[in-house]
């Protein structure tokens, strides 16, 4: 798999990933970051903050835009460590590993690795967060892509199941102090939930799904951008049993996955790993019989 070290956005030392169709740019100069992902020659799927590009160094958390690594539950403090310094980049069979210096006030370094498919449009993600403290630390892996403006989120709905049939629930919901379900930005349909980005939007929006379907999706002009994981039965989830978050505002939609809350003890470390496929030329609505539809058209 073709590994080139390049320059992007004003950082001198990225690197890309390519199967020849599908790229995806991770920066080391700050992060671990994965700055853009999309097929070769169009339009990057993940947003882009234009004003902090090329930028390192000092104590401001910055998004940047792309794909980061978090842990859960978020905390003014401790969520927000910025990531502006430089990363160790290591190149793997088939992929890159990058490593974070440890976080001076939380003792937890990231690292993240990508694998591109040489066959298909596919890249497998792993994060991986260390305890590097002399005590045990319970967290949860937060996998957040920061999307490109104007698109649309789409989580699955459990499968349907008739009363009386069904008497016990199918998935918790969590909602925030600013979530408003008669936002027009959402749709609650009989299958999916579907959440829009509008640059236009005075206020923010957040909800978290318990979601065992294990996948989330984002699709915006044409391309359709899908991540899936692994819901892992019987575990407790943070924020109320969440493993799909979706966050947005007039800059944003974040599509977030998380994975169980652990307790990670001293020099152990916890994994979540996400598959990302992206597909183009998709005419998708903001119906459950266009969603369905073009679902079962994918490959896999």
């Amino acid at each position: 798999m073709p590994v080139h070290k390049i320059s992007y956005g004003g950082w001198p030392n990225c690197y890309l990933l390519t199967n020849g169709e599908l790229e995806a740019i991770a920066t080391t100069d700050v992060g671990p970051r994965i700055i853009r992902l999309g097929f070769r020659g169009e339009e990057n799927i993940f947003r882009e903050f234009h004003d902090q590009l090329g930028k390192t160094g000092g104590d401001e958390w910055r998004i940047y835009g792309g794909h980061r690594l978090w842990h859960a539950p978020e905390h003014p403090v401790r969520t927000y460590f910025p990531d502006n310094g430089p990363v160790k980049v290591e190149e793997l069979e088939g992929g890159i590993k990058l490593t974070q210096e440890v976080e001076a006030t939380t003792g937890i370094q990231k690292e993240m690795e990508l694998y591109m498919d040489s066959g298909e449009n596919r890249i497998k993600v792993v994060h991986r967060i260390w305890n590097k403290n002399l005590w045990a630390i319970e967290l949860a892996p937060w996998a957040i892509s920061v999307m490109a403006q104007g698109g649309m989120a789409i989580v699955p709905q459990e499968p349907f199941a008739p009363h009386p049939q069904a008497l016990l629930p199918a998935r918790p919901m969590a909602l925030w102090p600013y979530t408003d379900m008669s936002d027009p930005r959402w749709r609650w349909g009989a299958k999916y939930v579907t959440l829009k980005q509008d640059p236009n939007a005075k206020t923010s929006q957040k909800a978290g799904f318990g979601n065992t379907m294990g996948w989330v999706a984002y699709y915006r002009n044409g391309f359709l951008f899908v991540k899936r994981f692994e819901y892992k039965e019987g575990s407790s989830y943070p924020d109320f049993g969440s493993t799909v978050e979706l966050f947005t505002n007039s800059e944003i939609l974040e599509v977030e996955t998380l994975g169980p809350l652990s307790e990670i003890k001293p020099g152990g470390f916890v994994e979540h790993v996400e598959y990302w496929s992206l597909y183009k030329d998709v005419e998708l609505e903001d119906t459950d019989e266009s969603i369905e539809g073009n679902l079962a058209l994918l490959p896999y």
